[in-house]
């Protein structure tokens, strides 16, 4: 059984940084494409940032500059450090997996956690 599960969320003031953490069970982490997603009320869910297998990344241009992935696979966790943060970052964040992340496909998604960014 697969398993994604979010940490790191939370409320921050605009310019603050948080670090979501997405520790996963049940895949061969090392060999899996993973991902951050959010999604605004409403809206479809957009890819923010992945990572490949072999440690390559893509960012939205929203997020470019601001944002990082990285993964451990020692540890099975993909992370994302959001700095400069805005309120109009202000969402539920998913941690995805699977072969066609980047592709906007996940195979697995987290339960999602919250980021809620105050002007």
């Amino acid at each position: 059984q697969v398993q994604l599960v979010e940490s790191g969320g939370g409320l921050v003031q605009a310019g603050g940084s948080l670090r979501l953490s997405c520790a996963a069970s049940g895949i061969i982490f090392s060999f899996t494409a993973m991902g951050w997603y959010r999604q605004d009320p409403g809206k479809v869910r957009e890819l923010v940032a992945g990572i490949s297998s072999g440690g390559s990344t893509y960012y939205a241009d929203s997020v470019k500059g601001r944002f990082t992935i990285s993964r451990d696979n020692g540890k099975n966790t993909v992370y994302l450090q959001m700095n400069s943060l805005k309120p109009e970052d202000t969402t539920i964040y998913y941690c995805a997996a699977g072969m066609s992340v980047l592709a906007g496909s996940p195979d697995y998604w987290g339960q999602g956690t919250q980021v809620t960014v105050s002007s």
